[in-house]
């Protein structure tokens, strides 16, 4: 027997849909559903890489991670990574499949229709329960004729539909009811009920607004969730990456917003740290004098590097370094550190050749194939805060097109997804306050993020006692049980259980 479908939709992006689902995840895997995520159509530059080197979006990893199973590329069998001048990497299956510009991906996405049907249904075979995520709207009425994302997902799998409105950012009767009244009549019936999210307050307070909502659409509101504070969890679009944090600061860590930025979770466990302050920065006036500057990666390396001299970033960036300020580049930000990047097969741009910033001695060429493993790696020491950690094993995961050569590695890539590999990667400054690598992830690992925090305190003198580390993977665990624990309690999950149509055991 298939497994059942739940289907969660929004009346925009970023009114918390991803965020619900894995809630939803958590929450039945706990009472002992097998339970899947799916996203159809994902736009992100944030992805994670699945145990067999697929590529799929951050958001269904996560949402996998709180189901309790490892992702695959059924979870999110199409995913969008912009690039630069209106087009995208458009990755089927988690694998490059082309490089489109938006009119011709519009003309290819009915092809896609049947990878789409067939994830789905390869998942429900699988699982008891698979909860879908729509994607932006499913009242854009221009878009409807090449839906594969939201309503036509909801059509294929006869799947109940929750409709979610953010309160926050206003208009919540417009949202909900107009999204609703927009959709045409046999797609309205799919619609089971409201979700009102991110709201800040007494919930008493918008009783009249649930009756309103239910009196104007003949559908319930099956909740409202209240805005939960102190989550640490990767966002799937830097348009929602949030403001600097308050509290004391005791480290400065200024991330490099690039216009095409990705997997910029990277940075999530400094920001869980107890007083680092890490903010995002696109202007030389807001760079001022941080402790530490950290050039994330990029779908666009080339281009982003563009914008970075433009801006000045690139020449403020040396004159930090070059007084001392530590400087980190991951990814496409590890090759805009060093001295040239060359791109002679037109793989990401025209460009042939481009001058880095020149503060770590690496060549980086770009090639077709791209490399997307899960990575184990050994700290083969190094300069500075790296010379007490070598032997050190870290774990993350790689994305990128480009090979760069560098002269002074330090680290060695032992393993690639669960296969042996002996291969080279990073580099470092003499002093080893400049350094950069492929691995996306290696934050999360405790003992390399504790100790370069700790060589960022040294560096400024600061005889303070260091706050309490934390444990960067307990954190995640801990904000998914949080958010699931605040979703179960705000929802009427008996109603909710009713329409998924399975006999739940009793909760974990």
């Amino acid at each position: 027997m298939a497994g059942r479908v739940l289907m969660v939709q929004g009346t925009a992006s970023s009114v918390g849909k991803s965020w619900i689902v894995a809630a939803l995840c958590r929450y039945f895997a706990r009472r002992g559903v097998r339970v899947a995520p799916f996203k159809a159509q994902n736009m992100s530059n944030n992805a994670a890489v699945c145990p067999d080197g697929a590529e799929i979006g951050r958001a269904q990893a996560l949402q996998a991670r709180a189901a309790g199973v490892e992702p695959c590329a059924e979870m999110n069998p199409v995913l969008l990574k912009p690039e630069a001048d209106s087009r995208a990497q458009v990755i089927v299956m988690g694998r490059v499949w082309r490089t489109l510009r938006a009119g011709e991906y519009y003309r290819h996405k009915r092809d896609l229709w049947p990878v789409v049907t067939a994830a789905l249904d390869h998942l429900r075979q699988q699982y008891e329960l698979v909860i879908v995520e729509g994607a932006g709207s499913p009242a854009e009425l221009n878009l409807r004729e090449s839906d594969i994302v939201n309503m036509a997902v909801a059509r294929y799998a006869g799947a109940p539909v929750l409709l979610v409105g953010d309160i926050d950012r206003g208009g919540i009767f417009a949202q909900l009811l107009g999204t609703f009244w927009l959709l045409p009549p046999e797609e309205q019936v799919l619609v089971q009920g409201f979700v009102v999210n991110k709201f800040r307050g007494d919930p008493a307070l918008f009783e009249q607004g649930v009756r309103i909502l239910e009196e104007r659409s003949g559908r319930p509101v099956l909740g409202v969730i209240p805005h939960v504070a102190n989550l640490v969890l990767p966002e799937e679009d830097a348009a929602s990456l949030p403001a600097a944090g308050g509290g004391p600061i005791l480290l400065d860590v200024a991330v490099i917003r690039l216009p095409r930025m990705a997997n910029f979770d990277d940075v999530d466990p400094l920001r869980a740290e107890p007083g680092v302050r890490v903010r995002f920065v696109e202007r030389v006036a807001d760079l001022g004098h941080p402790d530490a500057v950290i050039l994330p990666g990029t779908k666009s390396t080339v281009a982003d590097l563009h914008w970075l001299q433009r801006a000045g970033l690139a020449d403020a960036i040396r004159r930090l370094a070059k007084a001392g300020t530590a400087v980190v580049g991951l990814c496409g930000g590890y090759q805009m550190l060093g001295e040239v990047i060359r791109d002679p097969e037109g793989v990401e741009s025209e460009v042939e050749r481009v001058d880095g910033l020149g503060l770590l001695p690496v060549e980086t060429v770009f090639v077709g194939k791209k490399a997307t493993f899960q990575a184990r790696a050994r700290l083969r020491g190094g300069p500075g805060w790296m010379a007490s950690l070598a032997g050190l094993e870290v774990r993350g995961y790689e994305i990128h097109m480009g090979r760069s050569r560098s002269r002074t590695p330090w680290l060695e890539i032992s393993s690639r997804n669960g296969q042996p590999a002996h291969v080279l990667d990073g580099a470092v400054s003499a002093d080893g306050r400049v350094w950069g690598c492929y691995l996306h992830g290696l934050f999360a690992n405790d003992v390399l993020r504790r100790a370069w925090l700790e060589s960022l305190r040294e560096h400024k003198g600061d005889e303070e006692a260091t706050p309490a580390p934390v444990n960067a993977e307990a954190l995640l665990d801990d904000s998914l049980d949080r958010l699931a624990d605040t979703v179960a309690r705000s929802l009427d999950m008996g109603r909710l259980e009713g329409l998924v149509g399975l006999k739940l055991t009793a909760e974990a």
